[in-house]
């Protein structure tokens, strides 16, 4: 079995405890489908193998918790240990895009990228810590993102229960295809006020 048959077999066979224990390692930092975990335990909730509510209270206090537990690293670790583990696991690139995102948009950054752009959750966790951002902050849109985002895709798992796969792979794409979206109005601002400021310049010689 692959990693993602692996998740759902997990959920299937342990239920709650699978659930809190992969996003909580995901939330960290672990490149698992956590996604399409929440979207069958939405379909599950649907086949009446699980209580909505309890789904949406561990899987949201799960992801907070491996939120908080990556912000705590970063910040009582520092850069260096940062900047060390990243080049071992290979996302030099997501810490830079992460750190681009927090400086532009603050705590907004921290809630979109909680249910919006999840693949730079885990990472803008790492910068925010590294910047010392404060945590009554982080903790306020942490929350108010990650439940969010378990009530979205867990609902989408109870309306399209027997899509589950499908359902997951869409939402996938469209992070990435969004993030790209973000990227390109950033862009666009940047060159606007480029050319805007050598008209100004021109003007003034």
């Amino acid at each position: 079995m692959n990693l993602a048959d692996q998740v759902l077999a997990a959920l299937l066979v342990y239920g709650l405890p699978a659930l809190f224990g992969v996003n909580v390692i995901a939330a960290i930092g672990a490149p698992l489908p956590v996604n399409l975990m929440l979207v069958a335990a939405g379909s599950f909730v649907e086949q009446g193998e699980m209580k909505l509510w309890r789904v949406i209270i561990v899987a949201s206090t799960a992801a907070v918790l491996g939120d908080q537990i990556g912000y705590s690293l970063a910040r009582w670790g520092g850069r260096r240990w940062v900047a060390r583990i990243s080049r071992k696991v290979g996302c030099e690139a997501k810490i830079q895009k992460a750190e681009t995102l927090a400086k532009r948009w603050g705590g907004l950054g921290i809630f979109f990228s909680r249910w919006l752009v999840t693949t730079l959750a885990p990472w803008l966790n790492v910068t925010s810590g590294i910047a010392d951002y404060p945590w009554r902050r982080f903790i306020l849109w942490d929350v108010l993102g990650e439940v969010l985002w378990v009530v979205l895709y867990v609902m989408l798992g109870y309306i399209f229960s027997d899509r589950v796969q499908a359902i997951a792979e869409i939402l996938g794409n469209l992070a990435w295809v969004i993030l790209g979206f973000i990227v390109a109005v950033i862009l666009g601002w940047k060159i606007v006020q480029y050319l805007r400021w050598q008209k100004l310049s021109q003007r003034e010689a």
